[in-house]
């Protein structure tokens, strides 16, 4: 089930130069939300810009009826929504897509850039489990880290950073903890594609199950435009807006590449 809601901002700032948190409010009882959905977010009083943003979701609190999602300022849609007040309305299509699986088993969750979005949300709903799961950061440096001690509260934090100012140095992949793929049955990945081409290879070759979000161009969040497919080892297209964004890492033909 999926609705079109107007929802109050109640508050937006910079965690840093390129990312800011929004949290927003529902007049009514929230839809249920799962880890790895997205929503999409209407852009008003902006003439350049068409299309609703594909946004991940960051967390959920039933409790008050808000969803919080951390956004990159990369374009004219996100640079205007990270321009809107508290007290503003948003309009938003919630919930789309199809989330991480929740389940019982050792988790090591990997993510780079504004991919680590929806890993505090799913780290949430593992720990509702009795999951403790074990989370990576891969950032180019310490001014793109994110805020650590949240993330420490719902996992065990490990940090690469390409210039060696925080944690290893290196890439994701790259990390300590990755020499002991027997602590681990489930890897669930978010960022850039080369990374996760490179977890899912690992993944595979040490039999660990993985589950990948894609980042394709979702421009409609309903599978009407097709501009998001993605091609399975079959060779069948889907969706990722609908089939995904994510999915079992070894159906997917770009991580074979």
């Amino acid at each position: 089930m999926k609705e079109i809601q107007d929802f109050t901002i109640l508050s937006s700032a910079f965690v840093n130069r390129e990312h800011f948190l929004m949290k927003v409010q529902l007049s009514k009882p929230l839809l249920p939300v799962f880890a790895g959905q997205f929503v999409e977010i209407k852009v008003a009083d902006e003439p350049d810009v068409f299309l609703r943003r594909p946004i991940s979701v960051h967390d959920v609190d039933y409790n008050d009826n808000t969803i919080s999602f951390l956004i990159r300022v990369c374009g004219k849609g996100t640079d205007k929504l990270s321009r809107l007040r508290p007290e503003e309305s948003v309009n938003i299509v919630y919930p789309l897509g199809k989330g991480f699986t929740v389940e019982q088993g050792k988790y090591l969750l990997v993510g780079g850039g504004c991919g680590l979005a929806p890993l505090y949300y799913l780290a949430r709903q593992l720990n509702e489990v009795g999951v403790f799961p074990d989370i990576l950061f891969g950032v180019r440096n310490a001014e793109a880290l994110l805020d650590m001690e949240k993330y420490q509260d719902v996992g065990n934090v490990y940090v690469t950073t390409e210039d060696g100012s925080v944690g290893e140095r290196g890439f994701a992949t790259q990390h300590s903890i990755l020499n002991h793929p027997e602590n681990y049955t489930h890897i669930c990945t978010c960022g850039p594609e080369a990374m996760m081409k490179a977890v899912a290879q690992y993944a595979a070759r040490h039999h660990i199950r993985c589950e990948v979000s894609l980042e394709n161009t979702m421009a409609c969040g309903i599978g009407a435009c097709l501009c998001c497919v993605t091609e399975t080892v079959d060779g069948h297209n889907l969706c990722v807006c609908t089939e995904g964004p994510v999915f079992d890492a070894a159906t997917l033909k770009f991580s074979k590449m």
